[in-house]
C-alpha cells in the first residue's frame, strides 16, 4: 500500500515507519521537526530510512494548507496515519493555544484536504487521556469522553469530534486509535520511563508527584506498532474505534521499583503534590481490539524496560 504518516520522525512514527517499510509498503513521511525536545534525535530516529527506494520525506507542518494539500494531491496515498501532533499533558497547561493550533488545527486541515481526494481509510492517533476523570475502569470505547483533565485531553477529543463529523458528512472512514502511555526505544525525553531511569543511572533526584499510587497502563512500542499494522485490513466502514494498551496498569511506585531491579541502582526520590491535569489511572478494556483487529499485547514491562536500559546506555555512549 502507499501510505502517508504525519509525525513521522517521531518516537511511533519512526517505529511504524521501519515496520512499513520492512514489509514493503510505499512510504510517504511528513515532519516538521518541532523543537519540543532536541531535532537530532527525531532525524536520527529516520536516518536509516533514506536508504529504502520506497520512502519519500517531506519537510513541512500538518496546519499549512498548501503543504498539505500539494502532497497528497501529488502523492495520492491510500491511507493516512496521523501521528503528528503536540503532545503532553503538562505543557499543554502551559501553552494550550499550541496545542489547539496543532492538534485541532492541523488534524481539520487533513480532513479538509480529504474531501474531494478519494482514500482507503484516514487513521487518527488519539490518546487514553481523553478519558479523563472516567470512574469506571477499565476503560472501554463506549464511555463518555467530555471530562477531560488537561487541554491535551480535550484537544484530542476535538480531533476526534473532527474524525466523526467528516465520516458523517463525507464518508472519510476513519479509524480513532487511542494509545495508552507507550514506552519503549526513541521514547521522548520528557515522558516518565525514560526519566526515571536516565535519573537513576545518574544517581540523580527523581521527582514523584503525589505518592506514587497512580497507575498506568504501560504499553511498549512494538505492540501499538502492531495494533496500527492490524488496522491497515480492517474493512468495516464508518468511524470506529480501538484501544490500543495492555491492560495491565501498574503503579508509579512499581515502576520506579522494576528500574531499581533492572538498573541494579536505588532511586533517590523527592515527594511534590500531585500535579493538575493528572489523572489517577488508566486502563485499557482491549477486548474490541482483540476480537476485531487480532491486537494481542505481548511485550512485559520487565522486557520493555530491560530494553529501555540497553538502549539509554547506548544513545549515552554515542553522544559522549
Amino acid at each position: 500500500m502507499k501510505i502517508l504518516i504525519t509525525g513521522g520522525a517521531g518516537f511511533i512514527g519512526s517505529h511504524l515507519i521501519d515496520r512499513l517499510l520492512s514489509e514493503n509498503h510505499e512510504v510517504i513521511c511528513i515532519d516538521n521537526f518541532d523543537d519540543f525536545y532536541d531535532i537530532s534525535e527525531k532525524k536520527n530516529n529516520i536516518s536509516n530510512h533514506f536508504s529504502f527506494k520506497n520512502y519519500t520525506f517531506h519537510e513541512g507542518d500538518i496546519t499549512d494548507k498548501i503543504f498539505i494539500k500539494d502532497i497528497i494531491s501529488s502523492d495520492t496515498p491510500e491511507i493516512i496515519i496521523h501521528l503528528a501532533a503536540r503532545a503532553g499533558v503538562r505543557p499543554s497547561i502551559i501553552n494550550p493555544e499550541k496545542y489547539y493550533e496543532v492538534n485541532v488545527s492541523g488534524t481539520l486541515t487533513l480532513l479538509e484536504t480529504l474531501r474531494n481526494i478519494r482514500i482507503k481509510k484516514f487513521i487518527y492517533a488519539s490518546s487514553s487521556s481523553v478519558y479523563g476523570l472516567n470512574p469506571k475502569t477499565p476503560f472501554s470505547e463506549e464511555d463518555a469522553t467530555m471530562n477531560p483533565a488537561s487541554p491535551y485531553a480535550a484537544s484530542k477529543i476535538a480531533g476526534e469530534a473532527l474524525c466523526h463529523s467528516f465520516n458523517n458528512i463525507y464518508g472519510i472512514n476513519t479509524l480513532i486509535l487511542r494509545f495508552f502511555t507507550v514506552y519503549g526505544s526513541r521514547q521522548r525525553p520528557d515522558l516518565a520511563i525514560r526519566k526515571f531511569i536516565r535519573s537513576i543511572l545518574n544517581k540523580e533526584v527523581i521527582t514523584m508527584f503525589g505518592n506514587g499510587g497512580t497507575s498506568r497502563d504501560y504499553t511498549h512500542i512494538s505492540d501499538i506498532v502492531s495494533g496500527i499494522i492490524k488496522t491497515l485490513d480492517y474493512d468495516r466502514a464508518g468511524c470506529n474505534i480501538f484501544n490500543l494498551g495492555n491492560s495491565n496498569p501498574i503503579k508509579l511506585i512499581e515502576l520506579i521499583h522494576a528500574i531499581e531491579k533492572h538498573t541494579g541502582e536505588k532511586a533517590i526520590l523527592r515527594y511534590m503534590d500531585e500535579q493538575k491535569g493528572d489523572v489517577p489511572i488508566t486502563y485499557a478494556d482491549i477486548s474490541k481490539a482483540k476480537r476485531e483487529l487480532g491486537y494481542d499485547p505481548a511485550v512485559s514491562l520487565d522486557e520493555g524496560i530491560k530494553e529501555m536500559i540497553v538502549w539509554l546506555k547506548n544513545l549515552k555512549l554515542s553522544s559522549s
